[in-house]
């Protein structure tokens, strides 16, 4: 073979390898995930790295994640929403919370003693009435999943809160305008402050302490400066509970193709639901203990206390209701449907 021949038959060799390097390239899909957690949280440990994994594994290798903690891709959390909308970020994890007015029919889920306690109890829920009623809130995303962060709890530094009497005066983080209004119902003053602010803000005095779930609270050093946690019975509706939502850019879920679809669907839904419900419940159990271990109170307000709170906060659902139906909504309709599945799911 002359030395022409061979040359153009390397060339050829290395084209076709380049072409094969190429092809494998195409069909691997990256997704950029977006949320608004450090990487040590239980939300990244213990969810997205295995499920991102998970993902991989059974896509042979085409999907792969490349995440993004703690809103490395700018914004803040009320923005994470527009940037997997705008394809800034392929996958978001955020909470329809963080844009009033934006989810309306997903707020019913937020009205104070609707849902049951629990981090899976709760996403099953959440689930089955965004299945039902909430779907038309989520037109402009690929929803991968809804779940419930698990009931907030009233954590406080100097006293404890055991009746509604005991709200009146107190400053409270408040992690959503539910959450607000109910404490401003009881005669509290809700602070709009980050979770990962509480800590300084106890310290300083800003504030008394904060409504957050157990779950965050040794993560924040939370439970550093406040000796008082409160909750109802395991068998009573919670306070009131954060939906959360995993969203994907509908212009990158309809590139995949069907194989890269049907992956993502079976590893989304209630699938998703009751593994992000399942991981909170461990991470409250986990706070309880430690909390209990480090001294602090964890109490229990008697039910007939509990069942006055309810009462003194009836109006938030009820001016719901009529902002709902001004809106166009059957808010009566969608209040008392979430109270139904809500029932559904409470412990016995």
């Amino acid at each position: 073979m002359t030395s022409k021949r061979m040359v153009a038959r390397a060339a050829v060799t290395v084209l076709l390898g380049l072409a094969g390097v190429g092809a494998a390239q195409a069909q691997e899909t990256v997704l950029k995930f977006s949320h608004f957690l450090p990487p040590n949280s239980n939300f990244q440990k213990n969810f997205l790295e295995p499920w991102c994994e998970k993902i991989g594994k059974e896509s042979a290798g085409k999907l792969k994640c490349q995440i993004y903690p703690a809103l490395q891709l700018g914004g803040t959390p009320a923005q994470l929403a527009d940037q997997v909308k705008n394809g800034v970020s392929d996958i978001v994890w955020t909470s329809p919370s963080y844009s009033t007015g934006r989810f309306p029919r997903t707020e019913a889920l937020e009205l104070p003693f609707t849902l049951p306690p629990g981090g899976m109890a709760g996403s099953r829920a959440m689930w089955e009435f965004y299945e039902k009623y909430g779907k038309d809130d989520f037109k402009d995303f690929k929803v991968l999943t809804i779940f419930s962060a698990s009931n907030v709890v009233l954590s406080t530094a100097s006293k404890p809160i055991l009746s509604a009497a005991d709200f009146k005066g107190i400053k409270l983080r408040s992690p959503s305008r539910f959450a607000a209004l109910f404490l401003t119902a009881l005669g509290g003053t809700p602070v709009n402050m980050p979770v990962a602010q509480v800590t300084e803000g106890v310290s300083k005095g800003v504030i008394d302490g904060a409504m957050a779930p157990w779950e965050v609270l040794p993560s924040t050093k939370i439970d550093e400066v406040v000796k008082y946690h409160m909750e109802g019975q395991a068998n009573q509706p919670g306070f009131t509970q954060t939906p959360m939502a995993v969203l994907m850019n509908t212009k990158k879920f309809d590139s995949l193709p069907p194989d890269l679809k049907s992956v993502i669907d079976k590893n989304s839904g209630l699938f998703m639901a009751e593994w992000l419900g399942r991981i909170w419940d461990e991470g409250n159990d986990a706070a309880r203990k430690s909390l209990a271990a480090r001294g602090n109170k964890v109490l229990t307000i008697k039910n007939e206390d509990y069942a006055a709170i309810k009462k003194a906060t009836a109006s938030v659902e009820e001016d719901w209701i009529k902002q709902a139906s001004a809106k166009g909504l059957d808010g009566k309709k969608l209040a008392a449907e979430a109270h139904a599945i809500g029932a559904k799911y409470m412990p016995k």
